[in-house]
């Protein structure tokens, strides 16, 4: 940890592939909501919070886009899902998805796309240990959001919304996914790092 900087580099890996024009961050933008619906359609189904590819599709476009295009990606995401299009876990689409118990785990993917762009735009995807602490940091803030948000709708509807509940039905069944996505990024940011920074030489 201690090569980690605060100090910003500004250049994410979108950035050293060339994505520097309007039209190439755009582009960028569209995908990685797209990669993110994509995402939203792995799932193991649970109620009310099911497990999904989303939460290492959002961290991923986030570190690899950088705080600010990550952030339109994910609103762009959320916004079309708003909509209509049917983009949210298993085709669902519109704003009862947003006002419902998983709402606040959406709001949180654009404050998490925000917080690991942060961090890689300062070098921390660069190595293992950085990528693996700011994958856990954008999960954390996932989190941050999404339980509280769960526990009130989870009252609204009738269901028991104690800590202990809330915790059970948004958090817990996680964890081990959250760790093995932290290690993946751990080994995979880096590696992609090096690979590219070597085809640019």
């Amino acid at each position: 940890m201690s090569n980690l900087t605060l100090a910003p580099t500004r250049t994410v890996l979108v950035d050293r592939l060339g994505a520097r024009s309007a039209a190439a961050n755009i582009t960028m933008v569209v995908a990685g909501a797209a990669l993110t619906a994509g995402a939203a359609q792995l799932v193991i189904p649970m109620w009310p919070v099911p497990i999904t590819g989303q939460t290492f599709a959002v961290l991923l476009v986030g570190t690899t886009l950088g705080a600010l295009r990550g952030a339109l990606s994910m609103v762009l995401y959320i916004a079309l899902g708003a909509i209509g299009l049917p983009i949210f876990t298993e085709g669902s689409a519109g704003w009862h998805v947003i006002a419902g118990p998983t709402g606040g785990y959406l709001v949180g993917f654009v404050l998490a796309a925000v917080l690991t762009g942060w961090l890689a735009q300062r070098s921390w995807d660069r190595q293992i240990v950085g990528a693996a602490v700011a994958f856990l940091a954008g999960t954390a803030v996932i989190y941050a959001v999404g339980l509280p948000w769960l526990s009130v709708a989870l009252g609204q509807l009738g269901y028991p919304n104690d800590m202990g509940a809330t915790l059970q039905a948004g958090f817990l069944p996680f964890v081990p996914g959250d760790i093995l996505k932290a290690v993946a990024a751990g080994v995979l940011l880096p590696v992609t790092w090096k690979l590219v920074s070597r085809a640019k030489k």
